[in-house]
């Protein structure tokens, strides 16, 4: 039997470390070739990550929520044959599945045996140092306070000293692991004094690990960078949604049904065309804002797991029926937890909506390095006066986000009005 060790592979370029969301298996549990044996996050997107052989798992690389460097130990397994690995140096993990248990002719048995020799026979004499011997030098301290920069942010968010943790990445290196359970720590410190008798005085904690600590840092970093301002109108969707059921019940059967987001999607492309400043991501590290010809659409989607905002490339060139299968092809892979990472990134403008429980204001957060998000309040049939008469009319406003580095107020008074023109008199829309 021997060894096979299974390291964290490279899943994309500029991927560092990922984070650990599910094992699939424990220790003990015999894998099969292709078996999938954990989850992994890398920026929003989930990765299964298969076994290359057959055998019997030894230790786990990681607790979930803990984040392993790419190349790191992932899994350890057992296996007929040599394996990858001498099997001669054991590995913390492995000692720590196999505590308690003595090998014939491991190490630790080796050690026992000689000590028994010793106690056995008679004690040597003491010799004298030779007077000039060299000194040891003590091995140096194990390095404290490493730390990547993210997790350094969020210690001085929490309030913990990093040179006081004891890290369990590689070379000392304290992950966001480390910081969870040092939040552990403080909350299980109980206060002095009697018990509360209340169960409504009962707390819990809930470890923010995987895609809501994604969510929680992408949120972060967004307010903490960018200086929004949110700019607000209401538009008058009547004649959009008299289109929308016209188009339905004329190609709904053969071509799909679409919903307001196409329409909106269309609006937002012909409006770019005047607007290039809102189809753009910043760079505010070197200070460069990059505008894009190709008009890349994140959709903020809600899942069971938190929101994701998969991608609709080049919506340009999609008219509406494709546009909303498309939309429906990505948010079933995000809410299934398909979506790849590629589906993932890339976007230069994002839109956001809450439906029927979209409110009538929202403030909706950038989606980082973009500038620009349009959010979609809820529809309702409010009267208004047209032609000084008193009328029924279907009602929206859009709440729409902007980066003030990069966008004036009124380039996006503008740029909103130009997609409010283009809604409210629908039949522009197939204009180029």
């Amino acid at each position: 039997m021997g060894i096979h060790i299974i390291k964290m592979p490279d899943l994309g370029e500029g991927i560092a470390e990922v984070e650990v969301v599910e094992w699939r298996v424990k220790p003990g549990d015999t894998v099969k070739e292709d078996q999938v044996l954990a989850d992994v996050m890398t920026d929003k997107a989930t990765v299964e990550i298969p076994s290359p052989v057959n055998g019997t798992v030894i230790a786990l690389g990681g607790e979930i929520g803990e984040s392993l460097a790419v190349g790191a130990e992932l899994i350890r397994l057992e296996v007929a044959g040599s394996g990858n690995q001498n099997g001669k140096t054991a590995t913390p993990a492995t000692a720590t599945a196999t505590a308690g248990t003595t090998l014939p002719g491991s190490p630790v048995s080796t050690v026992c045996e000689r000590a028994e020799e010793l106690e056995e026979a008679p004690a040597p004499v003491a010799k004298a140092a030779p007077a000039q011997a060299p000194l040891l030098k003590a091995a140096p301290p194990r390095a404290r306070g490493l730390a990547a920069p993210a997790v350094r942010q969020r210690a001085l968010e929490l309030g913990i000293a990093l040179e006081f943790l004891e890290g369990s990445g590689p070379e000392g290196r304290i992950t966001h692991a480390d910081l969870d359970a040092q939040l552990l720590r403080r909350v299980k410190v109980a206060p002095s004094g009697p018990k509360p008798s209340d169960p409504t005085d009962a707390e819990r904690t809930i470890a923010v690990t995987g895609m809501r600590r994604k969510i929680a840092q992408k949120m972060q970093e967004a307010k903490r960078r960018i200086p929004h301002f949110t700019y607000v109108e209401e538009v008058d969707v009547t004649e959009l949604e008299a289109l929308r059921a016209h188009l339905n019940g004329q190609h709904g059967n053969q071509r799909g049904r679409i919903t307001l987001l196409p329409l909106l999607m269309r609006a937002i492309v012909l409006s770019l065309k005047q607007f290039p400043q809102a189809n753009a991501r910043f760079n505010d590290e070197s200070g460069i804002v990059t505008q894009y010809d190709a008009v890349h659409i994140g959709v903020a989607t809600q899942t069971a797991a938190g929101l994701m905002v998969p991608v609709v490339r080049n919506a340009h060139k999609h008219d509406l029926w494709s546009s909303a299968l498309e939309v429906a092809r990505l948010a079933e892979a995000a809410r299934a937890g398909k979506a790849v990472r590629d589906e993932l990134s890339g976007s230069t403008i994002t839109i956001t909506s809450l439906g029927a429980l979209g409110g009538i204001v929202t403030t909706p957060v950038i989606n980082h390095p973009e500038v620009a998000i349009i959010g979609v309040n809820k529809m309702v049939e409010r009267p208004m006066i047209r032609d000084g008469a008193i009328v029924a009319r279907k009602m929206m406003n859009l709440s729409s986000s902007f980066d003030h580095r990069v966008i004036d107020g009124m380039v996006a008074a503008q740029f909103v009005q130009t997609i409010r023109a283009y809604l409210e008199t629908p039949a522009t829309l197939f204009i180029d």
